[in-house]
């Protein structure tokens, strides 16, 4: 894999930077979640017996397995199971959606909305949501792939949501950092400007999401990124505009880093500690950020 002297340099500053190129060049680990619309883990651990399953510590439903074509088998295009990055699936965790009304801001292609479905058991309500009408064939076939009845779908900009939520999903488009294992030469794309331009458009998702919640609602930020003006600043800028704001400490069983407070002259809000960052060498999965924010009740 090829770096950029820049990329180091700047990534030197915020992680163990040979642990991070040793993980980062190797291939990730596959890894699935049950169905649990459709079956049991149960079921699957018995259909799966050859494929050496090992439980994701911080989902019960997800397993880390070995073998080829997971993609090809009966189980996968029954929905069954869903192909999905074991970090991939803590935001719908933290977000705890039970029969609420939920909006999933940045859907497509669905892995954490029928992750959502499945844990409302397909009661409730979520909004599925995406800007872009190539992203939603794939969200589409998803949710119906896996049984998923309680969604509807949405094709808009995020910002002309009007109607409250009790709990809101972004999982926002963001200059992927972290899924360097997933794509090579992520890299040799990396640009400052880039990163600046992701960070503009996740501050005004992240802004309008807020104002659309409901007083006392959940809304759970996550990226795939590592980039802290795409994560720590986004949130930073959040708590500064709202003072009914307030970011609540994500309790999973998982190895976690420090969330970085002060970076290229920017110093963050103290609170900001409770946000979840995750680096590929801690838990041998892509690169992950989560907040969990609450509108309290001024």
């Amino acid at each position: 894999m090829e770096w950029k002297q820049k990329f180091l340099e700047r990534y030197e500053e915020l992680t163990d930077i040979d642990s991070f190129i040793e993980c980062s060049s190797r291939p990730l680990r596959k890894s699935i979640r049950v169905n649990t619309l459709k079956t049991g883990v149960k079921e699957i651990k018995s259909r799966f017996k050859d494929y050496n399953l090992k439980q994701v510590p911080w989902c019960k439903e997800g397993f880390w397995l070995k073998g080829e074509a997971i993609g090809n088998t009966l189980e996968h295009f029954l929905g069954y199971i869903y192909i999905q990055e074991a970090a991939s699936m803590i935001p719908p965790l933290v977000l705890a959606p039970k029969e609420d009304v939920i909006l999933d801001m940045c859907a497509s292609p669905g892995s954490k909305t029928t992750q959502m479905a499945a844990l409302m058991k397909n009661k409730g309500l979520i909004i599925a949501n995406d800007i872009n009408i190539l992203r939603l064939k794939p969200l589409s076939i998803n949710l119906q792939r896996c049984g998923v009845l309680n969604t509807v779908m949405t094709k808009m900009e995020g910002r002309f949501f009007k109607d409250k939520f009790d709990k809101i999903l972004v999982d926002a488009p963001c200059s992927g950092m972290g899924a360097i294992r997933k794509s090579p030469n992520t890299p040799l794309m990396w640009n400052p400007n880039t990163i600046k331009r992701m960070a503009g458009i996740q501050r005004q998702l992240l802004s309008t999401a807020f104002d659309i919640l409901k007083e006392n609602g959940t809304l759970v930020y996550s990226t795939c990124t590592l980039e802290p003006d795409e994560n720590e600043g986004v949130i930073n800028f959040l708590l500064n505009k709202y003072e009914n704001a307030k970011l609540e400490k994500i309790n999973l069983e998982i190895k976690r880093s420090p969330a970085i407070l002060e970076f290229e002259g920017n110093v963050y809000d103290d609170e900001v500690k409770k946000c979840l960052r995750i680096w590929p060498q801690d838990n041998d999965t892509e690169g992950f950020f989560v907040a969990k924010i609450v509108k309290i009740d001024l």
